[in-house]
Formats: C-alpha cells, sequence, structure tokens
C-alpha cells in the first residue's frame, strides 16, 4: 500500500499542534484542494467528518473517522469515497524548548490497481503540500518562525 512520512520539528507546543489538526471544521480555510468540510459528530475523543475535495471540475467527498488522543495521536480512518482506503497518523511529540515534533503518516489503496499506480506519485506532493499549509495555518494563529523540516519514505 503507497504511503507517505513527513516528520517535522516546529516551535508550537504539541497541544497548539493538535488542535489546529483537530479543528477539521476550518480544513477549507487552509487546505489546498479543500472545497468545504463537515463535521457530523465531535467529542473529546472521536469525531465523524464529511470533507469535499476539488480538483478542477473534478469533486469528490471522503468521510471519516477519527480518534483524538489529546495532545499526541490523531488517527483518520476512511469510512467513505472514492478510494478503498485512505487512513492517516498525527503523531504530536513535545519537547524541551516548548516546541514540537510531528509525524504525518498517510497510507492509500485506490480502487483502481492501474490508476494508484499513476496517480501515486501525484498524491506523495500533493500530501506533502498538505503537510506544509498545517505549517504555514500554525504560524499565522500563533507567531511566525523557522522550523526544520525532514522527510522519510
Amino acid at each position: 500500500m503507497p504511503g507517505v512520512r513527513e516528520t517535522r520539528r516546529l516551535p508550537w507546543s504539541a497541544e497548539q499542534m493538535f488542535d489546529l489538526v483537530a479543528d477539521v471544521g476550518r480544513y477549507a480555510e487552509f487546505l489546498p484542494w479543500v472545497v468545504a468540510t463537515r463535521v457530523r459528530e465531535d467529542s473529546e475523543s472521536e469525531m465523524v467528518a464529511d470533507m469535499l475535495i476539488g480538483f478542477n471540475a473534478l469533486r469528490e467527498k471522503f468521510t471519516s473517522r477519527v480518534e483524538k488522543r489529546r495532545p499526541d495521536r490523531i488517527k483518520v480512518h476512511y469510512v467513505d469515497g472514492p478510494m478503498r482506503d485512505l487512513d492517516n497518523v498525527w503523531q504530536f511529540r513535545g519537547l524541551e524548548d516548548g516546541g514540537c515534533e510531528v509525524e504525518f503518516v498517510v497510507t492509500f489503496t485506490f480502487r483502481n490497481a492501474v490508476f494508484e499506480r499513476l496517480a501515486g506519485q501525484y498524491f506523495d506532493r500533493a500530501f506533502r503540500k498538505m503537510v506544509t499549509a498545517f505549517e504555514e495555518r500554525a504560524q499565522q494563529l500563533y507567531g511566525s518562525s523557522s522550523s526544520s523540516a525532514t522527510s522519510a519514505a
């Protein structure tokens, strides 16, 4: 199953980054290709949400169940949409300097194996761009700073 792993050391706290990622209702404000979101259910530990993604004229809706373990993990389980599977995990580790390390892992499977081979390389870039959008959003919300980013496949 194809996947992407991205790790970043950021100057913001694990709690701040957890709050930013858990705020699914605001994704359309800053994430590329996210047209709209709708949170169906939300509690301290779980959320069910729909996300409408748009690429030019193409529009696809995804439904996910989100497990929240504050402040260190958000795990997203694919429920329904155009793919066979799409799961991701955000891990937030506090650092002694007050910042945190964020690890984002996504795995995905298309319904069509040929399409998976063709589109897989573009999904890698798209997901990395989305991770960068979260970092830019944190700069807007919590103040500007510099960070170091490392990637691992």
